[in-house]
């Protein structure tokens, strides 16, 4: 598992940093006065010079792109890595880890970040230099998904624009959603998600995360329920949890697992998951981001699991 260690990537790395900080919010539905926040929260938010703008978090990047906002960008963080001419802007590090001089050097008039950016030092000494540093709030649901494209447009200054893309995702989620939704509770399969493999010690997904929202809106069952956030879990704790399906993000380096490695886990060896040899593999992003994309990570999983 360790043979490719020279080839790690650092944005993997990156990746199941971001992951594990992850805020641990439960889900929180928007209830029937959502158009009334909208507008009061259109009405109170100060206008931004969002000129030169940086992005922190892969969500925020994204529906920055999607809204046609790009032109403001001028320097994004080490987990906005779609779409791929995000790449190619200066890279400010790790959301949680930002370097306040590293942001301040590019020059920037505005900066917009996900819920759960820090470290509150960062903060504190950009806040001090006089710039905004506006937070979007993470629901890992299809409301949280609306709200913050809600929130980044609103920021940026372009509601309409925001309100067109949320009509548009929205239908698209309620879509993939109402089809997860038709499958007998029965049939609904317990997935086991891995974010790693390190000597022995599996580091699974409980509830309130990324990926307890997304297995829940694919129609399925998080196989591990007995904590919140992502832990350690022991060898009895898989075999209790009888997972149909192990599902893990698809990378390279010391942090991949293969399937054969995964496989050869005595506690996991023991699994209906590991007799139908029953792994699926996506990409981190996609599957875990909660942005304009993720009608596409439902209907992408759920093939995974139910096939068809």
């Amino acid at each position: 598992m360790f043979k490719n260690f020279k080839r790690i990537r650092p944005w993997e790395i990156a990746l199941t940093m971001v992951v594990m900080a992850l805020p641990l919010v439960p889900a929180n539905p928007i209830a029937g006065f959502g158009s009334l926040v909208r507008h009061a929260h259109a009405a109170e938010t100060p206008k931004l010079d969002t000129s030169r703008l940086v992005a922190i978090g892969g969500d925020v990047t994204e529906i920055i792109y999607a809204l046609g906002e790009e032109k403001r960008l001028i320097a994004r963080d080490s987990t906005s890595l779609y779409p791929k001419e995000a790449t190619t802007l200066p890279d400010v590090g790790y959301m949680r880890a930002l370097s306040p001089e590293g942001i301040l050097a590019v020059n920037p008039t505005a900066i917009i970040a996900v819920e759960g950016s820090g470290p509150p030092e960062a903060l504190a000494v950009l806040r001090n230099a006089s710039l905004p540093f506006e937070t979007v709030p993470q629901h890992y649901d299809r409301d949280g998904i609306l709200k913050k494209i809600e929130v980044v447009g609103a920021l940026l200054g372009v509601p309409e624009k925001a309100k067109t893309l949320e009509d548009k995702v929205a239908a698209d989620l309620d879509a993939a959603i109402n089809d997860s939704a038709k499958r007998p509770e029965a049939e609904r399969k317990r997935v086991l998600f891995i974010l790693s493999n390190q000597n022995g010690k599996i580091l699974a997904s409980g509830s309130n995360t990324a990926a307890d929202g997304i297995i829940k809106l694919t129609g399925a069952i998080n196989a591990i329920s007995g904590f919140s956030g992502y832990k350690s879990i022991t060898d009895e704790a898989i075999i209790e949890a009888k997972p149909d399906v192990i599902l893990i993000m698809d990378r390279e380096g010391p942090l991949s697992m293969s399937n054969e490695d995964l496989l050869k886990q005595p506690a996991i060896s023991l699994t209906p998951a590991a007799s139908h040899k029953a792994i699926v593999r996506m990409d981190g992003l996609h599957l875990l981001g909660f942005g304009p994309r993720t009608a596409s990570a439902i209907r992408e999983l759920n093939a995974a699991i139910y096939g068809g």
